[in-house]
Parts: C-alpha cells; structure tokens; sequence
C-alpha cells in the first residue's frame, strides 16, 4: 500500500506511542490536588513548556484543546465575543477571512454570520491562492473602517494547494489598526519556520495528528493580553479559555511529536521538497498537460496538487485506490456529489478544472517507492478516466 495523504493524517511516530502509552497507565486528573493530581499536572506543564519552546512562545500563550478544529472555532467565536463585549453589543461586526481557509475557519465565521450579527468578509487571492497584505489593507479600511473589524484569520499554509501565506507582514498590517490576527498552522508546524512571537500573531493553531502526534490534542497559542471568550463553559482549565480535563497522555505525546517535528524540519524539508519534485517531474513525463497548482516558490515541500485536463478527480482517485495507492482530492462531497474545490475556484480557475485534481501528499516515511507506484500507475489512470468522461459526455 502507497500512502499519499500526509496532509489528511499522518503516521504516529514511535516515540509518540511509547509516551502516550507510558502515561495512559498513570492515575490522576491534572486539575486535582493530591499526589496523582499534582503528578498528571507535572506532565502537563512539562507538555506545555516543550511546545512553547519549540513555537517561539511562552508556556503561558499555550492552550491545549482536543485540536486543530476546536482551535480555530476557539480562535474566531471567542475573539469575536471578546471584541464586541463578550455578545452583547456588536460594535466590531466585521471578521475578514481569506476565502481559500480551511472549513475549521470559514463554517465558524459563517455561523457568526448567520447567528451572531457578524459580518463574514473574504480577503481576494491571487492565482497562486495568496492574499496580499495590500489586500487585506484595502478590506480593513474598507467599509465601516478599521473600527469595525474585530479579527482577521489567514492559514499558514494552504490544506490543498500547500500555498505558504505571507503571515508576518499580514498580521504587521492587522496590528497597525489593533486588529487581532489569528493563522491556522496546522500545516505548516513542522515544515515551516513557525516562530509565534517573531510572527507576531496574536493567535496560531496547531494539532498533533499532522505532525506525527496522536488524534485528539491540539493547541491554540494566545498572546498575552488577549483573552477569547470560552466556548466551552466547565471547570475553567485553560486559563478559562478551554474548560474540560485535559488529556494527560495525548498532551504528552502532542509536546514530543511537535519538539521532534520542529528539530528535524530542516532535514524533514530537504527529504520532502527533493521527493515532490521528482514526483512531479515523473507525472509530466507521463501525463504533458497536467498541470501543478500553488505557488511556485511560496508551497509547502510535501504537497503536490495536481489538475489533469479532462478527467475528475474523484475516478482518478478510485482508479489509484485501486491500485493500493491513496491520495485524496480537492472537492468536497455532499449527498455524493461531488463539489468543486473552493479554494481552486477562489484562485481563479474553471469548475471543471477544480472537479479535475489531486492532492499528493508526502510525509516522513514516504521515499522513491512511493513516487515509482504512482507514476506507474498515474498513466493507465488518466487514459481510463479520460476515456470514461468522454464515453458519458456523447
């Protein structure tokens, strides 16, 4: 079996599973006094302090949570409230999104929208699926003004086309009018230098199944001076940001996966970027007109998002499948139909180019075998999907 879909989930790493294991024997809630509690709270903050340090932040800044979805629904609802006195009255309506997010970032601001009183506003990308700090300019000074924004969120990276946003200078523009500005990183922590205070976000989201850690722990980094108002009412752990007990074991094997992650970028880049290009390289040899999305110099180095002229993207995926190959395509489905990708839309392109892609993701334990099966197989698949698409267009 080929495995393709890093950028979905990817394999837990052995140190990861040990840690986990070890503390899933352990007894105690971290949030109780006696000698098991303080014990389980000890895991925690170690946990805390090794993912601060890995991030650029201060243990303080590091909210754990359940994961990247949770973050990013923390992120937006709980910056909202906060800015526009925890809901009551709406005098900062406006939260500015790029339109190429994650659906953990848009469905939140469009429930804002709709249940709420905010106004759900989408920043324009170009080609490459990139927002320009210009254009985020031109959105917050649109309109009502500045006073009227309460947060602006634009991923690190792009989930699809691997596109890396120009998140520094974008969250500088946001801090001129005060502005919060909130990046989902969940791509990007381990394969991009991911420095929280050197960026200067005010909010960054992370979760451990991308980067080799368990499903199910996450984190939310937030400055200082910068309280969301809950989602989640309880037992008020987290700084009151996130109440529910925490889960020690995940929390453990989360902090290892990322400070691991984070050592071994550099070399973890090198490995992926010299595979995505020679996969690349190998499918344009077999299939000409094939076409690579993203930004050519801005992409992150373990995604590859291909469209092939002519085909859908959902039998190429199946005839790979087939195959004992899986990778994962742009669209989404709803009721089994298939929907156009939002993002390649967003970057300009033609509905049936957007049904027409594949996302091949490579992660740590992907190598040359990986490429060699799927170039072989690639080929056979396009010309059966090309030929299948013209039998029912006659």
């Amino acid at each position: 079996m080929v495995y393709l879909d890093h950028a979905a989930t990817t394999e837990v790493r052995p140190e990861v599973v040990a840690d986990v294991a070890a503390e899933l024997g352990a007894l105690g809630n971290p949030s109780s006094l006696h000698g098991h509690g303080r014990a389980a709270r000890r895991t925690v903050e170690e946990a805390r302090e090794r993912v601060a340090e890995a991030l650029g932040a201060t243990p303080h800044e590091v909210v754990f949570t359940g994961g990247g979805t949770e973050s990013d629904n923390i992120a937006i609802k709980g910056l909202y409230w906060a800015r526009n006195d925890g809901g009551g009255e709406i005098r900062r309506p406006r939260i500015l999104t790029s339109a190429v997010e994650h659906h953990a970032a848009l469905d939140p601001a469009h429930w804002m929208a709709e249940h709420q009183g905010a106004v759900h506003e989408k920043l324009p990308v170009d080609a490459s699926g990139r927002v320009s700090p210009v254009a985020l300019r031109e959105a917050i000074e649109d309109g009502a003004g500045p006073e009227s924004v309460a947060l602006v969120s634009v991923m690190w990276a792009n989930n699809e086309v691997g596109t890396v946003q120009p998140v520094p200078e974008l969250a500088a523009v946001a801090a001129e009018y005060g502005i919060p500005f909130h990046t989902d990183a969940v791509q990007a922590v381990g394969v991009e230098p991911v420095d929280f205070v050197a960026s200067g976000v005010s909010a960054l989201t992370l979760t451990g199944h991308k980067l080799g850690g368990p499903v199910g722990a996450g984190a939310l980094l937030v400055a200082r001076g910068l309280t969301p108002t809950p989602v989640l009412h309880g037992g008020g752990q987290e700084r009151d940001i996130r109440s529910g007990t925490l889960a020690t074991p995940l929390l453990r094997g989360l902090a290892t996966a990322v400070r691991m992650a984070v050592d071994e970028r550099e070399k973890h880049v090198e490995h992926l970027r010299a595979l995505r290009d020679d996969l690349e390289e190998r499918v344009r040899a077999v299939v000409p007109d094939v076409v690579v999305n993203g930004d050519p110099e801005h992409r992150l180095p373990g995604i590859s998002h291909l469209s092939f002229p002519g085909c859908e993207g959902d039998a190429l995926l199946m005839l790979l499948d087939a195959k004992g190959i899986s990778c994962s395509t742009g669209s989404a489905c709803s009721a089994g139909v298939a929907q156009p990708s939002h993002v390649l839309l967003e970057m300009g392109a033609d509905p049936e180019t957007a049904l027409s892609s594949l996302r091949l993701s490579l992660g740590r334990t992907s190598g040359e075998r990986d490429v060699e099966a799927l170039v072989e197989a690639i080929g056979p698949a396009v010309e059966r999907a090309r030929a299948a698409r013209a039998k029912r267009r006659r």
